[in-house]
């Protein structure tokens, strides 16, 4: 309990977006923010439990600061911000490639929002607790390692089956615009000039 009472404290401690709304609220309200943040956890735990639209609620915290952070990340001159926000990035595609096929059976369990809520604030954790970086480098990273050059070779075999679609499609609509502007063309010639319409009837004949 100690342990997670000081892992709590020095999050608090780090500086990002919430920490900051949470030290000006401190300084608005005199509560110490231990217990604002405490009390947000709550209420936010309660409304993903038993409030309208906790999907919507959900996946806003799963997106909107991780991308702002990554922005940031973007913006700033360091690249191992890059490296943690990419890593976060990698894990929750995945884990919405998973959701997309058990959205419908899952739901359906009392704290299925919460727990997703849960697991997406755990992956975006900053220090070493971060639960993407855990997730990449002992599960996602070993696999990918071990079948990337699998995977390449059907991408690579399935790019070149694309465009040699892709070519005989544009091909035949190449040659269905030639066809048909060569139909077009004397139809148009014997509109304009009449005496052309004359020349060619004579030679029909």
């Amino acid at each position: 309990m100690d342990g997670l009472r000081q892992r709590f404290e020095r999050l608090l401690e780090q500086r990002n977006l919430a920490t900051e709304a949470l030290g000006a609220l401190e300084a608005k309200t005199g509560v110490d923010k231990r217990y604002l943040a405490a009390g947000a956890a709550t209420l936010l735990s309660l409304y993903l439990l038993f409030g309208f639209g906790a999907s919507l609620l959900c996946n806003v915290i799963g997106f909107v600061y991780p991308a702002y952070a990554s922005i940031k990340a973007i913006e700033s001159p360091s690249k191992d911000d890059d490296t943690v926000w990419l890593t976060y990035w990698v894990v929750y595609g995945l884990f919405g490639l998973a959701e997309f096929f058990s959205d419908l059976l899952l739901s359906w369990f009392p704290f299925y929002y919460a727990g997703k809520c849960a697991f997406l604030l755990f992956c975006m954790i900053p220090g070493p607790w971060n639960g993407a970086h855990m997730l990449y480098h002992h599960a996602i990273r070993p696999l990918f390692l071990k079948h990337h050059e699998a995977v390449d070779s059907v991408v690579r075999e399935f790019s070149g089956r694309a465009l040699d679609v892709a070519a005989g499609i544009t091909r035949d609509v190449l040659q269905t615009l030639a066809r048909g502007r060569a139909l077009v063309t004397p139809t148009a010639a014997l509109g304009a000039d009449p005496k052309a319409s004359v020349s060619l009837l004579q030679k029909d004949k």
